[in-house]
């Protein structure tokens, strides 16, 4: 019982991450089946484990960050954006390519077999960056054109190198970023006119790749024969994964088909990560699938609880801005499970099987933690010449 007198913050916040964490390890298990006995990639077993270290290698890095001081991430995120610029510019560089379009999504962790999904970071620490800058203009008149180069120029950066290869996360960040700005305050009229730029410049991008087919490799093709298979009443040789997902659910009906009786995990070749959501209700009904969303939903109170309860205005951005994006993509993974949304290709967090970003995930959620956590959310209110850590100086100077 020793570690649990460690953990502090919000214990709903715990218990909920556990809970979906050890209800994750049943549907990643039976659907691994599918990629041990049709695409012959590893074992049920196997991909078990590997479910499992990256959990508990969460679970280390969630119980770290949320014992850091909240105000020490202001800091932390002036130190983390140029990584996350290189990291972003050294995958995007890479050129990986599927079907002649930009795949550049991932790099290899050195050593190992594990891919790291670099936007994840920068989703969180683009985050964290920007609860930062709004907390330092609080109380001041905000001019457009000063805002320009300390929030701006990084948001649309980070965006851009996101979106050749992910248009979708890209899509989510750039969402993500408006809502946390109107809620820390920033003008309206010129969160209007960024996302009018901003989709002026997405618009650009995709006329430019239409023209020029082989200027830079890209996913354009991808996106939107997706949108228009999800608008269209035809059915496709792309639609293949959602149809299949679809008869899963209606399998599933109320009570589900029970634990590893899935059979349409052997067709959906990303039965354990974008789409477990269908093998989960087919397996356990829709009374799985309301159990999870309702999960998913207890979550984001805790995460709007902590935020209206928090004492220092970084405090309730930082919350809201890395816990928002975490409810968010669970609710489109379900969403293109049940087919009210087109192909993203987000998982479920804390559930799908996967790489990194249940690391990120993780990541995240500590800092929600530390958010939650009262003792570690005030500052000093000066810094003394005792004051010796460079963090704690950088974190008061911000």
């Amino acid at each position: 019982m020793g570690i649990f007198k460690n953990i502090q913050g919000d214990k709903a916040i715990w218990a909920v991450v556990a809970l979906l964490a050890l209800i994750s390890f049943l549907p990643v298990y039976s659907a691994s089946g599918n990629l041990e006995n049709v695409v012959q990639n590893g074992t049920a077993i196997g991909h078990l484990a590997k479910h499992a270290f990256l959990l508990g290698m969460g679970f280390v890095i969630m119980f770290g960050i949320h014992k850091i001081p909240t105000h020490f991430f202001k800091g932390l995120s002036l130190i983390g954006m140029p990584i996350v610029l290189l990291l972003l510019v050294y995958t995007l560089a890479q050129g990986s390519t599927i079907d002649g379009a930009n795949a550049s999504r991932w790099i290899k962790i050195p050593f190992t077999s594990i891919g790291f999904q670099t936007s994840t970071l920068a989703m969180v620490v683009l985050m964290v960056y920007i609860a930062r800058y709004l907390s330092k203009i609080k109380d001041q008149s905000i001019r457009f054109t000063e805002s320009i180069l300390p929030l701006w120029l990084p948001v649309f950066i980070v965006v851009a190198l996101v979106f050749p290869a992910n248009f979708s996360t890209a899509a989510i960040l750039f969402s993500m970023v408006m809502m946390l700005c109107f809620i820390g305050g920033y003008p309206f009229k010129y969160l209007l006119g960024i996302a009018t730029t901003g989709l002026v410049m997405g618009a650009l991008f995709v006329m430019t790749a239409k023209a020029f087919p082989g200027l830079f490799p890209n996913r354009v093709d991808t996106w939107m024969s997706r949108i228009e298979n999800f608008s269209s009443d035809e059915i496709t040789e792309a639609d293949y994964q959602v149809e299949r997902a679809k008869i899963a659910i209606a399998t599933g009906g109320v009570f589900g088909l029970g634990a590893g009786k899935s059979v349409m995990k052997n067709f959906l070749p990303q039965s354990s990560s974008d789409f477990i959501f269908a093998i989960i209700i087919e397996e356990y009904g829709m009374i799985g699938g309301f159990i999870i969303l309702g999960l998913y939903l207890f979550l984001l109170i805790r995460i709007i609880v902590i935020a209206n309860g928090a004492p220092t205005f970084f405090a309730k951005l930082i919350a809201l801005g890395v816990g928002l994006p975490i409810v968010f993509q669970a609710f489109i993974n379900m969403g293109v499970a049940v087919s009210l949304l087109p192909v993203t290709g987000q998982t479920l967090p804390l559930i799908s099987s996967g790489g990194t970003s249940i690391w990120m995930t993780c990541l995240a959620l500590g800092i929600i933690l530390s958010a939650s956590n009262k003792m570690t959310q005030t500052a000093p209110a000066t810094v003394t010449e005792e004051t010796t850590n460079p963090l704690e100086i950088l974190s008061e100077q911000l």
